[in-house]
């Protein structure tokens, strides 16, 4: 996503918990909410945080596509490749696990300046040392680095929203995300003669995003991780969950780690790479909310077994088109929107069949699951891109992709489908959200919930 995965994930992500609750689709309208008053509270109160978050992720979405086009020209190869980019992954899992201890212990503020330092001082370094091990290595510093500048970031995020304005800050905070990441793919096109120009660039856009927010917000209060369910317990729960998300776990690194790398293997110039990179987005940004609202309303297995083959088939038609420039890119948007609510979708699906309290710990397991399909995801895409050349990229994404909705379909036959009046409601949480973000939008969903039923009864 760049790196959304999961940063985005983030990707994008390795989230802890989700923003769902028992509710009714009344409830995931007034999540999605973006009254003209409560959108400007959320910019007043935390417009330095929201343009701190967009530089970061300038800066880490150009990264990552620029490591996918430079490490060809280089002469690393696509399996090479594969393990730098699924670096960022292992890296990002592993400070989900780590960041709030050292929260814990040293302060919001001395965690975050001390990551963003490190993260600056890596983006300089990559064009010093062009070498698989070196990269690989920086690319787990930087998905270590960036999950914890998000955990902090989100966690300022929350302490400067009310309840009134959690969800709409959130949801702000996710789209400027990926406006970020868009805008960083128009960076690819400076001319660099140098070859060093466009590793600066973000190396600086990262230290001036600091600057706001480090002088605008104060410390927050220490917070707790969520254990995960145990995985056969989980499994147990929801098979669907556990294994779309270890699939899009796969998917999401492919188009969020290797897309760049595809590009530049395929022969695209700089200008369609950024294009064809910004397409995923772009898909995630249109097709997020309108899918959310039609899973409220109808037995969402159907809907992720539709969503699931739509991607899978834009990405056969990707395969078979012989790299055309314009058949990619439109894939790109297609697979790029469904991935994304898929993601939400399979939490959503999941949460149908727990009670509230249960919600934290079981999306700790799912998410933990999807950052491992993450990490594998780059290695067998660049495998496949080893055997079988650029298209293998688009190959793999349609196995994983129609491999789900087949699944999906199969889980159709093995129980009934909850009651529509009786499931969680749809957050538009994406695989960018951090532990914090998620746990945050559950706390938001929670309360809202309570509240309505509360007025329901006065």
């Amino acid at each position: 996503m760049g790196d959304i995965a999961l940063g985005e994930m983030s990707f994008v992500g390795v989230s802890l918990a989700t923003g769902l609750v028992r509710a009714g689709p009344r409830q995931a309208a007034g999540f999605a909410n973006n009254g003209a008053q409560v959108v400007i509270e959320v910019i007043r109160n935390s417009w330095a945080l929201l343009l701190g978050m967009t530089l970061l992720m300038v800066g880490n979405g150009l990264q990552g596509s620029l490591l996918g086009v430079r490490g060809p020209a280089a002469g690393f190869s696509s399996l090479e490749m594969s393990i730098i980019m699924s670096g960022y992954f292992a890296g990002f899992l592993l400070a989900s696990e780590i960041t709030p201890k050292m929260i814990r212990r040293v302060g919001h503020v001395r965690v975050f300046a001390a990551l963003g330092s490190l993260v600056s001082a890596v983006l300089i370094l990559f064009p010093a040392f062009e070498h698989p091990i070196t990269w690989t290595m920086g690319r787990v510093a930087l998905g270590f680095c960036f999950c914890g500048v998000y955990v902090t970031a989100e966690s300022w995020l929350n302490n400067a929203s009310s309840n009134e304005t959690r969800g709409q800050a959130l949801s702000l905070y996710m789209v400027m995300q990926m406006a970020g990441v868009i805008m960083a793919q128009g960076l690819l096109v400076v001319p660099d003669d140098s070859g060093f120009l466009l590793f600066i660039i973000p190396s600086v856009l990262v230290s001036i995003a600091f600057a706001p927010i480090l002088l605008s917000v104060s410390p927050t209060p220490a917070f707790e991780s969520t254990k995960g369910m145990k995985l056969r317990e989980l499994y147990g729960v929801s098979p669907l969950g556990c294994v779309g998300l270890f699939l899009l776990g796969g998917v999401f690194s492919a188009q969020f780690g290797m897309a760049a790398v595809y590009g530049a293997q395929a022969g695209l110039t700089l200008g369609q790479i950024s294009i064809f990179v910004a397409a995923f987005y772009v898909g995630a940004l249109v097709m997020q909310y309108p899918l959310g609202w039609i899973s409220d309303r109808v037995d969402r297995r159907k809907l992720i077994m539709i969503v699931a083959l739509m991607g899978g088939f834009a990405a056969v038609a990707a395969f078979l088109s012989g790299g055309a420039f314009w058949m990619v890119t439109a894939a790109a948007v297609l697979i790029g929107g469904s991935a994304n609510p898929l993601y939400s979708l399979l939490l959503a699906y999941t949460n149908d069949f727990l009670e509230t309290e249960a919600m934290a710990s079981a999306s700790a397991g799912l998410l933990f699951i999807n950052g491992l399909g993450a990490i594998a995801g780059p290695l067998i895409i660049g495998y496949a891109m080893q055997t079988a050349g650029p298209p293998g990229f688009f190959m793999l994404i349609a196995v994983l992709l129609l491999g789900l909705g087949a699944y999906a379909a199969y889980r159709m036959t093995q129980r009934a489908a909850p009651s529509v009046d009786d499931t969680a409601a749809y957050a538009p949480i994406t695989a960018a959200a951090t532990p914090v973000a998620v746990a945050y939008a559950q706390e938001y969903a929670i309360e809202t919930a309570e509240a309505e039923e509360e007025a329901r009864e006065a």
